[in-house]
């Protein structure tokens, strides 16, 4: 007895997208010493990488991000970076290394990834500790004092500025700059905001990836419910519905990814196993954005404890 056996006629029939196969699915978790094989769609220049601790995952994610920006100035380049709020562990190794190694980070470029909206795509002020705007600012732009980011290159996905993304980053990218991804995974294999659900307004995995942003976006119950639990303390009434978001044609044209999944609770609990596992395994399909992930050269550093085993523990 299982999910597949039990879910017609329940609240959950058609609660999940619909281009979800649970059968595939499930068949995409394995034996844990097993996660990191390579699969044949994966980019050769891809690789995750286990992290026994949350620790060792924070340091190794930051220094990997403060790396990319130590090389393009070694270089005498510019770099654009499109970041996110969670995982945020990261950020303060960022900043300890840009200052350890009296780093200016002139240079760079940054463009959130999302926001939080209402449904005309107004955002929460910058001052609001939940706006992503102010867990940047606080975690990274602030820290790094003197070697921080320029005001005038940090983007923010309000609804005036996210439409202006796609050309700021092609001129850089036309001035030889690179672009880096720094991603999470969500519960629903989201990257950004951009939810599995989306892929039944497009006909095509074509004009699928050819899209570059939405604003007001209405994200999955799910998604709510993970933010309800990893950054408003569970208080679902706090969580909006919706929000702005770039999407897969900004995303997937990055040249180096960095990816973080630490989504544990701590006493064996945890919520993001299967995600990691359909990333890493499902191969790519519109109905699971992180699943084009390892089309990427890059990283993604994970916790050890999401491999699993995958099976039921009561709590």
């Amino acid at each position: 007895m299982n999910f597949n056996s039990t879910v017609k006629g329940s609240m959950l029939e058609g609660f999940y997208p619909a281009g979800w196969d649970f059968d595939k699915i499930d068949a995409c978790v394995g034996a844990p010493e097993t996660i990191t094989d390579r699969q044949s769609f994966w980019n050769e220049g891809f690789t995750p990488l286990k992290c026994e601790s949350l620790g060792e995952f924070e340091t190794y994610m930051g220094h990997e991000i403060a790396m990319q920006i130590k090389l393009a100035k070694e270089r005498g380049e510019k770099i654009a970076f499109i970041l996110p709020v969670g995982p945020m562990g990261m950020y303060k190794w960022v900043v300890y290394f840009i200052r350890e190694w009296k780093l200016s980070c002139d240079h760079v470029y940054t463009f959130n990834m999302d926001e939080w909206s209402d449904s005309e795509g107004n955002t929460l002020p910058s001052d609001n500790p939940g706006a992503f705007q102010y867990a940047m600012e606080n975690a990274l732009f602030n820290p790094l004092g003197e070697y921080t980011v320029p005001v005038a290159q940090r983007n923010f996905a309000t609804k005036d500025n996210l439409p202006t993304y796609p050309e700021k980053i092609a001129k850089l990218k036309a001035e030889g700059a690179k672009l880096v991804l720094v991603y999470g995974i969500g519960r629903m294999c989201h990257i950004a905001f951009w939810e599995p659900h989306f892929a039944a307004d497009y006909a095509t995995e074509a004009e699928w990836l050819a899209q570059p942003y939405r604003i007001a976006a209405k994200i999955h119950p799910l998604t709510v419910e993970q933010n309800a639990l990893t950054s408003f303390k569970s208080r679902t009434t706090l969580v909006p519905c919706r929000a702005n978001t770039i999407g897969p044609a900004i995303i997937f044209q990055a040249d180096y990814a960095i990816g973080g999944a630490d989504g544990t609770l701590g006493r064996g609990m945890q919520w993001q196993g299967l995600s990691l596992w359909m990333t890493l395994r499902h191969g790519p399909c519109t109905w699971i954005t992180s699943s084009y992930i390892p089309t990427l050269p890059g990283r993604l550093f994970f916790l050890s404890e999401l491999a699993g085993p995958l099976v039921a523990e009561c709590n």
